[in-house]
């Protein structure tokens, strides 16, 4: 299981709104993976417009936030428009980079996580919810970020 200390797993995934989106072309900055269960959820939805709302506190720590979640490209599309979301929205809809990360639940839905990952690769922060009904807020992710590197 990955975990604070380990390096990164890399992936490549189609996302909105640039195409495809590597983790390993973000090294030199601070990375804040979400991981979350589906596009248009009530909290999924206010969880991305909440880091949407403070994008700007997360570029002045020089740190950029990505959500992955499985449905497609066409569905997030949708979701990133309607609702305005100001982050990168990418599609793991074969849940490889789930697995990867571990934030599989026992039926295999998503779990909603978050890590942080150091300018180098390495992980710093892990949360991985059981349930998935909270999020971390921005101030809890700006203190993790705070104490990268």
């Amino acid at each position: 299981m990955i975990g604070v200390g380990d390096k990164a797993p890399d992936f490549t995934l189609p996302g909105v709104p640039q195409g495809n989106y590597s983790l390993g072309d973000y090294l030199g900055k601070i990375v804040v993976l979400a991981f979350y269960p589906a596009d248009k959820s009530p909290i999924c939805t206010t969880q991305l417009r909440s880091y949407t709302a403070d994008l700007k506190s997360f570029q002045n720590v020089d740190a950029v936030v990505l959500g992955i979640s499985p449905q497609g490209i066409a569905s997030h599309e949708e979701f990133y428009i309607e609702q305005a979301i100001g982050i990168p929205l990418l599609a793991d809809e074969d849940k490889s980079v789930a697995e990867k990360y571990n934030v599989l639940g026992p039926l295999g839905f998503y779990r909603r996580s978050i890590f942080v990952i150091s300018r180098s690769g390495v992980v710093t922060y892990v949360r991985r919810t059981t349930a998935g009904l909270t999020y971390s807020p921005t101030s809890v992710l700006l203190k993790a970020v705070s104490q990268v590197d």
